[in-house]
Order: C-alpha cells, then sequence, then structure tokens
C-alpha cells in the first residue's frame, strides 16, 4: 500500500511539472532541468544548475549555444567506452569534460544479456536493439537483469564508486552549471538525479516523479514494443523487460529505494555511507543548489 501511494503521489506530481523541466533543445534527448522540484525548509532547486541528458552526440548548434550561456561548467559523462564509439558528445565552450562510466555489469546476468547481443549481431542479422529487446523479453538472464538492473546501479560497490566521484566533481566545480548523463538519460541519470535531489533534501515523491518523467519521452516505444511481446504471449516479467531496457521501469526503481531503506535506514545513511557524503558536503550542495520558494 506505501509503495502505491508513493507511486500515485509521484504520478500527480509529475503531471503537474510536466513541461516545467524539459528544455526546449533540439538534438539532445531527454534534457531536463531539476529546477523548481520543492525540497524540505519551505526551498527549491535552482534553476539552469543541474541539468540531466541523454548523450551529446547529436546536440544541435543551437542547443550548444544554449548550454555555454546558461553557462555549462562540467559535463559528467556516466557512458562506458564503448558506447561512445561513434557518439561522442559534442563539445560546449567553457564546459569541462569528465568520464565517469558506470557499469552494472558486474552483474553476471547482466554480462549474459551482452552476449546475447553479440551473438545476435554475430548471426548476421541487423543490430537493432528495439528488436532484441523484443527477444530478450523470453530470456530468464534478460528478465533478471530487469529486475535488478537499479539495485545493482545501487548496491555494486563499483557503481557506488563511482556515484561518488561523481559528487566530488559537483562539489568542485563551483559556480555554473552541471550536466550529467548516460546514453538514454533514463537509468544510470535516473539513478544520479535520485541521489543529487536526496542530497538537496528532496522527499521520497519527488525524487521518483522526476524518475518517471523519463516515461513521457519513451512512451510510445514502452507501448509499442509492449504490444508486440504480448502478441508474443509475453506477461509481466516480459514486460518488465521492455519497461526497464526501453523506458524507465517505475515499480522496479520504487523497490530499490525501499531497500536503501532496509540496508540503511534512510537515503541520507546511504549518501553519508558508500556514497561518501559529509554533513558538510550536503551542506555545501543546498547552499549552492537551492533557492527560496
Amino acid at each position: 500500500m506505501k509503495r502505491l501511494i508513493t507511486f500515485l503521489a509521484a504520478m500527480i506530481m509529475s503531471s503537474a511539472l510536466y513541461g516545467q523541466q524539459f528544455l526546449p533543445l533540439e538534438g539532445i534527448v531527454n534534457v531536463r532541468d531539476l529546477g523548481g522540484y520543492p525540497v524540505q525548509d519551505g526551498n527549491r532547486v535552482r534553476s539552469g544548475v543541474l541539468l540531466r541528458a541523454a548523450h551529446l552526440a547529436y546536440a544541435s548548434d543551437l542547443d550548444i549555444q544554449y548550454l555555454s550561456s546558461l553557462p555549462l561548467r562540467k559535463v559528467i559523462d556516466l557512458r562506458k567506452d564503448n558506447e561512445m564509439i561513434g557518439k561522442a558528445d559534442r563539445t560546449v565552450p567553457g564546459a569541462e569534460y569528465v568520464s565517469i562510466p558506470i557499469d552494472a555489469s558486474g552483474n553476471v546476468s547482466a554480462q549474459a544479456t551482452e552476449k546475447e547481443k553479440r551473438k545476435f549481431k554475430q548471426n548476421g542479422k541487423e543490430f537493432d536493439v528495439k528488436k532484441i529487446i523484443v527477444m530478450l523479453a523470453f530470456n530468464k538472464k534478460a528478465q533478471a537483469v530487469a529486475r535488478d538492473l537499479y539495485t545493482t546501479l545501487l548496491f555494486y560497490p563499483d557503481c557506488q564508486q563511482q556515484f561518488a566521484r561523481m559528487f566530488r566533481e559537483i562539489l568542485s566545480t563551483g559556480s555554473g552549471a552541471v550536466l550529467y548523463h548516460c546514453t538514454q538519460g533514463k537509468d544510470r541519470t535516473g539513478i544520479a538525479s535520485a541521489l543529487i535531489l536526496a542530497a538537496l533534501g528532496a522527499d521520497r515523491e519527488t525524487i521518483v516523479a522526476d524518475f518517471d518523467a523519463t516515461n513521457r519521452v519513451y512512451e510510445e516505444d514502452v507501448l509499442k514494443y509492449s504490444r508486440r511481446v504480448r502478441l508474443l504471449g509475453g506477461k509481466d516479467r516480459q514486460l518488465d523487460v521492455v519497461k526497464t531496457f526501453l523506458g524507465a521501469n517505475t515499480d522496479n526503481f520504487i523497490k530499490a529505494l525501499e531497500e536503501i531503506d532496509v540496508r540503511y535506514g534512510s537515503m541520507e545513511a546511504y549518501l553519508k555511507g558508500p556514497i561518501g557524503l559529509a554533513e558538510e558536503d550536503i551542506q555545501t550542495l543546498r547552499e549552492r543548489y537551492l533557492s527560496p520558494r
């Protein structure tokens, strides 16, 4: 019941905020400003200073001009090296580029799924990730990846170390905006946003609403390929693969946040534990990135 209440409250907030956070850029997908989100003590996140996005490889000249004008001071790329092949970020004048690759494939199931992708490609078939996801929806290893992705990102030590690095980079930036992204701006970026919002004092409903907003971007693909999986006899486990790989699986995300509560007692304890934030770090973030309502 608690999970349902959290989900419904987040959906209401997401609908109310829809359009306020999304930035009018041409070539960057799922690019949003955390500005405007309410946090504790009657404050809000400042606008134009914390941006989340998909990769910047297809950014237009106008997009680059917009980001430079903020001014953007740092781009944090959460992708692995192989994800950047042919999709390197465009340079934003005045912004430092930092690579912090976050790899959830320390999970054995994820490694197995990558093997399935390679096999599909080696068979001479055209590599279409969406078609592969329909195929993998019926693969037990892929189902395990979909189920465990967010808990892997939150609890696998290598991932925790990289998120800790991300915070150190944000803390060292000073004035100006920071943009962080992965490939689609949904899973690693979604977890990064959740941790940043938690550090700034956002409640659970706000964190979930921000995570779920990604589904407005990828809704068409999720619906289209979910229908295909259903036609092939897919049920909840199979549909979870589509929701996770093509969209953002909000229900699984809420479960992962609840697991933080179980293991650490609170999000704050998690941030001060494996993520390594000191109380003074949290205060610095709040002084820099919050403003009164």
